[in-house]
C-alpha cells in the first residue's frame, strides 16, 4: 500500500504542475502544447506501471507456501517407472542396503530404501550359514507393499545385478495350489469343508488317480482344507479337470499376475505359465506337479500377501525416497493397489486353508514351537509349501510362502523363501521362516 500511496502523490504533483504552467500553455505555440500534454500523460503512465509492478512483485516474492507443503522444489523429478533404469545398473544395489548413493545424469542422488536394517542383517546371516545351493528371502508388509527384507545367497558366483529374489526361473510347485484353491472357492463355490474323493498316495499324480468319481475304487475322502494343508496332488488334480477347466485356471492365473510384468523399483522377470488343453495337463497345472510354471520369490510373497490383505495385492516397493545433493526430494514412495485377484470373502476362506497348513499340515512340526512362547502365542500363522526338482532334475527346489498376523490388528508380514538343495540338504524354508517370525515378533514384544 505504501507503493500505491507514492503513485498517488506523483499524480498530485503532476496536477499542481499543470496548474502552475497554465499560462505558459496559452503563450506557447499550439503544436508544442499538444506534445507537452501527451508527453505528460505518457510519463505518468510509465511511472505508474513501474511503481505498481514493483509492489506486485514485492508481494509475490513475500508470499508463504501453503500449509502442509514440506517438499523443496527441485529441477529434477523422478517417476516410479524410471527407478529400474536408475537403480538396476548400480553396482552396489546388491546386496540391498537401507541407504546408498547413485549417479544420475551427472547428479549425485541419495536413495533411502524401505529395508529394515536389523531384519535384513539377520536374514543375511541366517541364509549365509545354510549349506543350501541357493537361497532367497523376501519379506513384505501385505497392507502397503513395503519390502522389509530382500536377500539371497548362492554358492556359485553371480553377477551383482542379478538377485534370485527377482528371477522367475524356479518351478512354482505346489505354491500354485493357492491359485487353484482360490479359483475353486470363488468361481465354483467350494468351501474349506468341501469333500472330494481320490485314490492312491497323496504326493503322486497318475492318470489312474484322476478317473471320474463313479470309477474311483476304495477312495480316500478329504476336505479342501485338509487337502490344501497336506498338499495332496490327486485331490487338486481332480479339481483342475472336473471343476475348473482350462478357462478358469487361465483366468485366475492372470488375476494372480502370471504372464504379466510386476511393477517394482528394480527389474523383475516375469512369472510364466502355459496351460494345456488335455486333462492330465490340467491336473498337473492345478496341483503344481509340473516344472513349466515358474515364479519369482517376490511374486510368491505377493500370492500370500493377497490372502493376508483381504484379497488385495499392494504394489511392492523398495525405494522410500530419493533426494538430490541439496536435500530436495525428487522421489517419494506412494503405496498403491496393484490387483484384486479375489474377494474379501474368498480371502477369508483361503486364510482358513493356509492356517490348516500350520496347525495340521506340512508346517505343523516346524511352526509349533512359535505358539509356545507368550509373545508369539496370539500370532495368526498361515502358509503354503512346495517341493519339486528343477527343470534339469539336478537340484531340489523347496518353497514356503507364509503370513504372520498379530491378533491385535497390527500390520503383519508376508514372507517367501526359496531354497535350492544340491548334494547337501541346506536349511529348509520352514525353519528359516520360523526363525524370521520369532526374531521379528520377539523384538517387537
Amino acid at each position: 500500500m505504501v507503493e500505491i500511496e507514492k503513485s498517488l502523490n506523483v499524480w498530485r504533483d503532476y496536477e499542481k504542475m499543470i496548474q502552475k504552467n497554465g499560462r505558459r500553455k496559452r503563450l506557447a505555440p499550439r503544436p508544442l502544447s499538444r506534445i507537452g500534454f501527451w508527453g505528460g500523460i505518457f510519463l505518468f503512465v510509465l511511472i505508474s506501471i513501474c511503481l505498481t509492478g514493483r509492489w506486485i512483485f514485492a508481494h509475490l516474492g513475500q508470499s508463504s507456501p501453503p500449509k502442509g507443503a514440506t517438499h523443496v522444489q527441485s529441477s529434477l523429478a523422478l517417476t516410479r517407472g524410471e527407478l529400474p533404469g536408475l537403480l538396476g545398473g548400480a553396482d552396489r544395489i546388491f546386496p540391498v542396503e537401507q541407504k546408498y548413493t547413485v549417479q544420475y545424469n551427472g547428479s549425485t542422488l541419495h536413495v533411502e530404501t524401505s529395508i529394515d536394517p536389523d531384519l535384513q542383517q539377520y536374514v543375511r546371516e541366517l541364509i549365509d550359514r545354510s549349506s543350501a545351493y541357493k537361497t532367497a528371502v523376501v519379506v513384505i508388509r501385505p497392507d502397503n507393499g513395503q519390502v522389509l527384507a530382500l536377500a539371497n545367497h548362492a554358492d556359485l558366483q553371480r553377477p551383482t545385478h542379478e538377485n534370485l529374489c527377482l528371477r522367475a526361473e524356479f518351478p512354482a510347485a505346489s505354491l500354485f495350489k493357492i491359485v487353484a484353491a482360490a479359483a475353486a472357492i470363488e468361481a465354483r463355490g467350494f468351501t474349506p469343508e468341501t469333500i472330494l474323493a481320490f485314490r492312491g498316495q497323496k504326493y503322486t499324480l497318475y492318470k489312474s488317480q484322476l478317473r471320474p468319481d463313479n470309477k474311483v475304487k476304495g477312495p480316500t475322502k478329504m476336505s479342501l482344507k485338509e487337502a490344501f494343508g497336506d498338499s495332496v496332488n490327486p485331490f487338486f488334480g481332480r479339481v483342475g479337470i472336473y471343476h475348473l477347466g482350462r478357462d478358469v485356471i487361465a483366468e485366475y492365473a492372470d488375476k494372480f499376475l502370471f504372464n504379466q510384468s510386476i511393477p517394482f523399483d528394480l527389474p523383475v522377470s516375469m512369472s510364466s505359465i502355459e496351460i494345456p488343453t488335455d486333462d492330465f495337463g490340467l491336473a498337473e497345472i492345478a496341483s503344481g506337479y509340473n516344472r513349466r510354471t515358474v515364479i519369482s520369490p517376490l511374486h510368491a510373497a505377493l500370492l500370500t500377501a493377497a490372502v493376508a490383505n483381504k484379497g488385495v495385492v499392494m504394489s511392492p516397493w523398495l525405494v522410500a525416497n530419493i533426494k538430490d545433493e541439496k536435500g530436495n526430494t525428487v522421489y517419494e514412495a506412494s503405496p498403491s493397489r496393484l490387483a484384486s485377484p479375489i474377494s474379501e470373502s474368498t480371502a477369508q476362506k483361503m486364510k482358513i486353508l493356509m492356517e490348516e497348513t500350520v496347525s495340521d499340515g506340512t508346517c505343523k512340526r516346524a511352526f509349533k514351537p512359535l505358539h509356545r512362547r507368550d509373545v508369539l502365542r496370539d500370532l495368526i500363522l498361515g502358509a503354503k509349501t512346495g517341493t519339486i526338482n528343477d527343470q534339469l532334475g539336478e537340484h531340489r527346489v523347496e518353497w514356503l510362502s507364509a503370513f504372520a498376523l498379530p491378533a491385535n490388528g497390527d500390520p503383519g508380514l508376508a514372507v517367501a523363501i526359496l531354497t535350492v538343495h544340491g548334494e547337501k540338504l541346506g536349511s529348509r524354508p520352514k525353519e528359516i521362516a520360523k526363525r524370521i517370525f520369532s526374531h521379528l515378533f520377539n523384538r517387537q514384544g
